[in-house]
């Protein structure tokens, strides 16, 4: 199955069961992409004591997750993108969620 994941929230307890959830579904044979939908979701990567977020989504894309980015989020933030993440526009967005069997929300 193709399994899209947004993640239109930065509370890392979130976040972190976004990445869980997509290692637990790769790890289950799933094909999982993960669409970055928030503002300061590097910080909430970056900036937390209870979970390590970092090894989640190295974890994820070393088993084949894919994680893409919204360009215009990232440029009205006055943010580069992120190392693994593509920067994807709007159409991206759109085959993102035509491309996949389910989406799920976590925000």
């Amino acid at each position: 199955m193709r399994i899209g994941l947004v993640i239109a929230i930065n509370k890392p307890e979130l976040v972190g069961a976004a990445f869980r959830y997509g290692i637990k579904a790769l790890d289950n044979k799933n094909l999982v992409k993960i669409f970055v939908l928030n503002r300061d979701f590097e910080e909430a990567i970056v900036r937390d004591d209870k979970f390590d977020l970092g090894m989640d989504e190295y974890e994820f894309v070393d088993k084949g997750g894919v994680i893409l980015d919204c360009d215009k989020c990232l440029e009205i933030r006055r943010k580069g993108g992120a190392g693994l993440c593509p920067n994807c526009t709007s159409p991206d967005m759109v085959d993102f969620t035509a491309d996949s069997d389910r989406v799920l929300t976590f925000g």
